[in-house]
């Protein structure tokens, strides 16, 4: 029950994070944002951190969170693009099917799937495929939506997965801190190879701020149920943080669904239920 309320509190906080990702998205290039937003959660996280202390971290609990850091510039990095060309009732479920991921990790290690698991796979999937069916010739952004929004999805799955491994052998602050500073490092390397402006996202640096503080929010409580039962279940519960952004989207920048859509949007939401009641 922990797990899921940990992962609830996520889901509220990444909601408005993701909303804020499509606002400023369209407003700079990915890789300054991120290292913005990364930074600024960084910064809010390291007293914490310093706080908890690093007593208990190991060598193994430093590798998991590092590979945790790696899988999250890459969520993060399939999330602003994906954001950034496509609309947000696309973008949201694909990102938010990541709990497939992780179901499929997590029975990798050795746990039960059951029945009503699979059934619940099925139904994101087929909900995705409708949310992502459009009438007519099928343009090149939508399609690059689609796939940076499905690395975003990988991503976060390993994300979760190496860092719920790494807080349950070194501790829940020190894992997520170890992971967000390798992301930075990870795009600020980048920002070196194909390097872009840093002043349209530092013109943003409030809403950045803001957006770290969110993501530091939800993925401490995700990566803190490691230490918990099915931690899997977490990651499972954040996921629904695309009905927040959704609403969001339709309330402020009059984002409209099909029926179709609308349709598949409520089956990947059901999926995602399903697998919560499932705990």
């Amino acid at each position: 029950m922990t797990s899921l309320l940990f992962g609830l509190i996520a889901a509220l906080a990444w909601g408005l994070h993701d909303f804020l990702v499509r606002h400023v998205s369209q407003k700079a290039a990915a890789g300054p944002l991120m290292a913005v937003a990364l930074a600024a959660g960084s910064a809010i996280l390291a007293p914490l951190t310093l706080i908890e202390g690093w007593s208990g971290v190991s060598v193994p609990a430093i590798g998991l969170a590092l590979l945790s850091g790696v899988a999250f510039s890459l969520a993060s990095l399939g999330l602003y693009r994906a954001f950034a060309i496509g609309p947000v009732a696309l973008v949201a479920p694909i990102c938010g099917a990541y709990p497939l991921g992780s179901l499929a990790l997590a029975l990798a290690s050795g746990s039960s799937v059951t029945a009503r698991d699979w059934l619940a796979v099925a139904m994101v999937i087929a909900g995705i495929a409708l949310v992502a069916r459009q009438p007519g010739p099928q343009s090149g952004p939508r399609a690059a939506a689609i796939l940076w929004a499905v690395l975003g999805a990988a991503g976060f799955a390993l994300t979760f997965h190496f860092g719920q491994a790494a807080a349950r052998l070194g501790g829940e602050l020190p894992a997520t801190l170890i992971a967000r500073l390798t992301a930075l490092a990870l795009v600020l390397l980048a920002l070196q190879v194909r390097p872009a402006p840093m002043a349209p996202a530092l013109r943003h640096w409030r809403w950045l701020a803001l957006m770290g503080a969110l993501d530091v929010l939800a993925l401490g409580f995700v990566i803190a149920s490691g230490s918990r039962p099915n931690p899997e279940y977490a990651a499972v519960t954040s996921a629904i943080f695309g009905i927040v952004t959704i609403l969001l989207a339709w309330r402020f920048l009059g984002e409209r669904l099909g029926r179709v859509q609308g349709a598949g949007l409520a089956l990947v939401f059901a999926g995602i239920a399903t697998l919560a009641a499932g705990s």
